[in-house]
């Protein structure tokens, strides 16, 4: 009989004898295990760190698998990457052939060439014989491919040294030129420049010639004793308020309640809006609301008194700080001031001057006069201001949001949009204008209306009542009105047929009691036979034609199981 070990598991006998040199190994009457080095095995190891798994076992006792393997460390050297534009000798004279079709290199083809598209290739030309490139194999390891910095030349960080270093004399020499454009007569200032003429360079340079540090700490120093837009800024305690109001005063999003009123920044704690738009102050009989009318939102601030004057002063200081003029609104305000009016009145003359010159050339000058604005548009007390975009900015309602879609666009003559109109006899949506439930129709106007009316099932059996009361009334007199009588209730009972309630299992119907009774019994046996699902089955079967009668369904209904009757089941077990 084959062992046990052939198949990979230890017999019963075997096993007893593995047991018992562990055993002995641990109390160190048997030599500890090897492995394949030679070195002992420590017999304390627990098993599930000394077995090996399967995929890594050789056979023997060994630890081979709890240590680190040995792999090549040396692809992973940042040294180690390629030479770039490495050529290998002097370019051919003549086209090789197999070579790029575009330079003539050998070492690429020409969906892989780099050199710009000739004209004509080297091919054809057998000029311009680019050199072969050196195939280099570079062996990198996990870590020099995902080494962003692999290949880098620290050389190439020299250039922006350069580029600083022309910053710094351009703007030196502007600093120059534009010091020697000032008329001074203070020594001081003369020696300066002489003295930035004569050094060059590290700890002889000026101040006004020197490095930027101190101008820019002067500059942050200024910036930060700046007050900011909107904001209440203490720069010695670092603590910033944004527009804090007294606690005692009622706040602004208390004002108006409405949700559609003006709307409220919680962010900024702004009011842009006029929350009481329509309600003068004057009108006001509570008296903690007087002041809260008075408020008329920010926009209201922003944009009334000198305060549009001080926005164009400081849009027209950073224009012309932007062009290379020197202008500051907070270092020389009257200044500033005075070359915007210089700015206003070139421009309207220039304005002036050429508006005379285009009338003087082209003529019309009888076009631009026309009526006054009152005349033409009607006299009216409401305010509007708009701003450079067209947007309302005050005097004027908020308009209200309209629908993305396309809204009273009216199709095919149509005088109301799709959905104007709805059919309750039919439940379908339709026109008002013609009453027509069919999508993109031509309108009919009044004629379909009328037609529409004319085909309700309400007046076809208003009709129908009318012709026969008309025809009982009628003595019966000739042959020919009782074929017209005939015909009349005939039509009658289709129309009662299509249109009645009867027909769709509602209103009283008149059954008749023997054949009820007939019906429950027979249903009662089918029950009992258990033909649950064959309804009628014998009949089927049998190939007639056969339809259920009203007897039949009400039978049928009255034995039927309610499954959903939660007291269907119930027996009373004290009867």
């Amino acid at each position: 009989m084959a062992s046990a070990t052939a198949t990979g598991k230890l017999s019963r006998e075997e096993f007893r004898r593995q047991k018992d040199l562990d055993a002995a190994r641990k109390a160190g009457t048997a030599p500890a295990a090897l492995d394949e080095e030679g070195h002992a095995i420590n017999p304390h190891i627990p098993q599930y760190i000394a077995q090996a798994p399967w995929y890594l076992d050789t056979g023997a006792p060994s630890l081979s698998h709890q240590r680190m393997p040995e792999y090549d460390r040396s692809a992973d050297k940042l040294d180690n990457w390629y030479d770039r534009g490495a050529k290998a000798g002097p370019a051919a004279k003549k086209y090789r052939k197999g070579a790029c079709e575009n330079c003539g290199a050998m070492t690429h083809k020409k969906q892989d060439c780099l050199e710009r598209p000739r004209k004509r290739g080297a091919r054809f030309t057998n000029k311009d014989i680019a050199a072969d490139e050196i195939i280099q194999e570079v062996a990198s390891g996990y870590d020099a491919k995902r080494d962003r910095w692999n290949g880098y030349d620290p050389s190439e960080h020299k250039k922006v040294y350069e580029e600083y270093q022309a910053v710094e004399a351009a703007r030196l020499q502007l600093r120059e030129e534009a010091i020697d454009k000032q008329t001074t007569t203070d020594l001081a200032e003369v020696r300066k420049v002489a003295k930035a003429g004569k050094t060059e360079g590290g700890k002889d340079r000026d101040d006004d010639f020197g490095s930027s540090e101190d101008e820019d700490e002067d500059a942050d120093k200024y910036a930060e004793a700046a007050d900011a837009v909107g904001q209440k800024l203490d720069t010695k305690t670092r603590i910033t308020v944004r527009n804090l109001r007294i606690r005692e005063d009622t706040a602004k999003y208390l004002i108006n309640l409405d949700p559609s009123s003006a709307y409220y920044d919680p962010k900024t704690r702004s009011m842009r809006d006029n929350p009481l738009q329509n309600v003068p102050p004057e009108e006001v009989q509570n008296y903690s609301l007087f002041f809260i009318a008075l408020f008329a939102g920010e926009n209201f601030l922003r944009y009334s008194g000198e305060a549009t004057e001080v926005q164009k002063l400081q849009l027209f200081a950073w224009n012309a700080a932007a062009r290379g003029n020197d202008v500051h609104m907070n270092a020389n305000p009257t200044e500033g001031e005075l070359l915007h009016h210089k700015y206003q009145e070139k421009k309207e003359h220039l304005k002036d001057s050429t508006k005379v010159s285009i009338l003087a050339k082209y003529g019309g000058e009888q076009y631009l006069e026309k009526a006054p604005k009152e005349l033409l548009q009607g006299q009216t007390e409401e305010y509007v201001e708009f701003s450079r975009t067209g947007q309302v900015v005050k005097g004027k309602e908020r308009a209200k949001a309209r629908s993305k879609y396309p809204e009273d666009v009216f199709v095919n003559n149509h005088t109301a949009v799709w959905g104007s109109w709805y059919d309750p006899s039919s439940g379908q949506w339709g026109f008002a204008c013609c009453h027509s439930a069919v999508h993109l129709s031509y309108c009919t106007g009044q004629a379909g209306v009328d037609a529409a009316r004319a085909s309700s099932a309400q007046q076809l059996l208003a009709s129908s009542s009318v012709a026969v009361e008309a025809d009982r009334d009628a003595p019966p007199a000739e042959p020919s009105i009782k074929v017209e009588a005939g015909s009349v209730d005939d039509r009658r009972k289709k129309a009662e047929e299509l249109f009645s309630k009867k027909r769709l299992g509602e209103g009283d119907l008149k059954l008749n009691d023997r054949k009820l009774a007939d019906a429950i019994q027979a249903e009662r046996k089918r029950k009992g036979r258990g033909e649950e699902d064959e309804w009628g089955s014998k009949r089927k079967k049998a190939g007639d034609s056969y339809e259920v009668t009203e007897e039949e369904l009400e039978a049928y209904r009255m034995n039927r199981r309610m499954t959903e009757d939660p007291m269907a089941n119930y027996v009373d077990t004290d009867l």
